[in-house]
């Protein structure tokens, strides 16, 4: 008859080895994601031209209660291809911010607005808090702070528009070496129940009065809106 300690013993071995395989599976799923981001992007850069708004072969999804059709050649991610109902959608498209220059791109994460919060809405909630003294020139119409160097946000600075009461706000990471920029985060709440996570080069800040009168024109042929 086994012990009750070696019975516990043998409880804890098996639910040590239970969770080392759902962290080799977990591990596998990023690596799958990874490597499938890594293709698409690899392929873009081969030549594939997109996107464009005029783009055809729409995928329709429902994400959030809000039925989308989004044209195959704007999805990051070639596992993402498939109709029916899905947690979020990440996307690319291409602005047009600057009369005569070339366009910006963005990449978008679609998903249920109970899922993100808006970036207005950590202003004064989080990063208002987590400001240094002075601030940051460079963008019209835009105050940029520093975030202190701590919990996370070293290197970070904040772009915001003071005048509004909804404003315009993105977080942004200081580049990684010489030969990058910096990238900055926005999250916003359409009217449709949907957030949208927006990523891009500090480049295209200063023409942030453009951004979302643009960005509408991609969310409403994807019927984000």
């Amino acid at each position: 008859m086994i012990s009750t300690g070696t019975e516990q013993a043998q409880t804890r071995s098996s639910g040590t080895i239970a969770y080392n395989l759902a962290a080799i599976a977990v591990m596998i799923s990023l690596i799958a994601v990874g490597g499938a981001y890594l293709i698409d992007r690899a392929v873009r850069a081969d030549g594939i031209v997109g996107p464009e708004l005029s783009d055809v072969d729409p995928i329709s999804q429902t994400i959030g209660g809000r039925e989308l059709s989004i044209p195959a050649n704007w999805y990051r991610h070639g596992e993402q291809l498939k109709p029916g109902f899905a947690a979020q959608a990440d996307i690319i498209v291409r602005l047009g911010l600057s009369e005569g220059a070339a366009p910006v791109p963005v990449e978008v994460t679609l998903l249920p607005r109970t899922r993100a919060r808006a970036s207005s809405g950590l202003l004064d909630a989080v990063y208002l808090h987590q400001f240094e003294d002075g601030t940051i020139g460079g963008v019209p119409g835009l105050v940029g702070k520093r975030l202190i160097s701590r919990d996370g946000y070293a290197g970070e600075s904040v772009w915001y528009d003071a005048l509004s009461p909804d404003p315009f706000v993105a977080k942004c990471l200081d580049p990684i070496s010489d030969t990058t920029v910096a990238r900055c985060v926005r999250t916003v709440q359409l009217p449709s129940g949907l957030a949208a996570i927006y990523t891009f080069d500090a480049t295209a800040l200063p023409f942030w009065r453009q951004f979302d009168t643009a960005m509408a024109n991609w969310l409403e042929r994807a019927g984000a809106l």
